[in-house]
Parts: structure tokens; C-alpha cells; sequence
């Protein structure tokens, strides 16, 4: 609670709205509800916190009951399980997810699936669009920065190079414009560039 107020009382003196999501990574709903009786207009759930079945499970159960969003950031490794799991777990509720393009997260090599369930509202991050002469030479270093990974080492590399897939980060542009995908964000406080959107 006093986190969340902190965080709101930082841009009272804004002229705009603000909303905060706050960690939705938890199979039990008591944490949950109580981020979002302090405030939060939603759940994040990310991977890197283990975004497995239960926890997509009890954050859903939470913004049903409270009326609130989530968003989710898939499990690039498969490790808590593949897109087809992560879709039965959310079971036909709305969710917003993030790097639907795959190349800044979310289940490889097939996240893109996911544009097509009628409940889901797919985003972009800005480190891929437009996909253009530089977007894949730049993404090594990035992803490197962003994700603290040691350039000496050659699994933190190969992880790096897994993630960066040509193929999937031009089929985004196609699936923006026919209207698949229709947001993006900026991702400014990891692989994006907030001056881009």
C-alpha cells in the first residue's frame, strides 16, 4: 500500500491520468487484492517473476472480481510452459499482452498465435517496428543491456540470438496492418525507446 500511494502522489502534479499496474505475479489472490485496494488499476504479470498457469489463473480471478486489467508478458522459455498452456490458463477472459511479436519476449517461437484468440488484446513494443535497415543489428546490444546479459558468455549470447527472429518481426508489420496487432508501447524502461511512439 505505502509503495502505491508513493507512486501516486509522485504525479499529482501532472496534468494527465495515470494509472499503475503492479506485480500480478502470485497464485495466491490476497497480494493481489490488496495492490488493488491501495490503487492499482491492474496486474502485470511477467515472466520473469514466473508467469505460470496458477498465477495468470489468480490474477484473472482478481480482475474479475475487482474490475481491473492485466497485462502479460509470456514465458520466453517455455519454462512454466508453451502458448498453448498460457492460453487455457487465461480460459476465454480478456488480457492484454505485451510483446506479441515475440522478439521482446513472450513464448517463442509461436507467441504470435495468440493475436488470434477473440479475448486477447495484442501490443508491440517499439524495439521492432518499424522493421526496417537497422532493427535487427541493433537488437543484439539492446537485448545484451537490457536483459544483463555478459557478451564473454556464450549462452547469454545464443539466449540473445534466440530472440532475435527476422521472420517473426516482419510478419508484425503485416499483422499491423491488417489490424491483428493495433497497440504499441513503448517498453522505455527496458528494450524500447520511449521517444519512438
Amino acid at each position: 500500500e505505502w509503495n502505491i500511494h508513493r507512486m501516486i502522489e509522485a504525479v499529482e502534479e501532472y496534468p494527465l491520468n495515470f494509472g499503475f499496474l503492479c506485480k500480478g505475479n502470485d497464485s495466491r489472490e490476497e497480494a493481489l487484492l490488496e495492490q488493488v485496494k491501495a490503487g492499482a488499476c491492474g496486474l502485470k504479470l511477467h515472466e520473469d517473476w514466473g508467469t505460470t498457469p496458477a498465477t495468470i489463473n489468480s490474477a484473472l480471478n482478481v480482475a474479475d472480481k475487482t474490475d481491473t486489467q492485466v497485462a502479460i508478458h509470456t514465458d520466453t522459455l517455455n519454462e512454466c510452459g508453451y502458448v498453448d498452456d498460457t492460453i487455457k490458463a487465461i480460459a476465454g477472459r480478456t488480457i492484454h499482452t505485451y510483446h506479441t511479436e515475440g522478439a521482446g519476449g513472450g513464448h517463442a517461437p509461436d507467441i504470435m498465435k495468440i493475436a488470434g484468440e477473440p479475448n486477447i488484446l495484442p501490443s508491440s513494443t517499439n524495439p521492432t517496428r518499424p522493421y526496417t535497415v537497422n532493427t535487427l543489428q541493433e537488437h543484439l546490444d539492446m537485448m545484451m543491456v537490457c536483459h544483463h546479459l555478459n557478451p564473454s558468455v556464450p549462452e547469454d549470447v545464443s539466449f540473445a540470438e534466440s530472440r532475435i527472429r527476422a521472420e517473426t518481426i516482419a510478419a508484425e508489420d503485416v499483422l499491423h496492418d491488417i489490424g491483428a496487432i493495433s497497440m504499441m508501447s513503448s517498453d522505455s524502461q527496458a528494450m524500447g525507446r520511449v521517444g519512438e511512439v
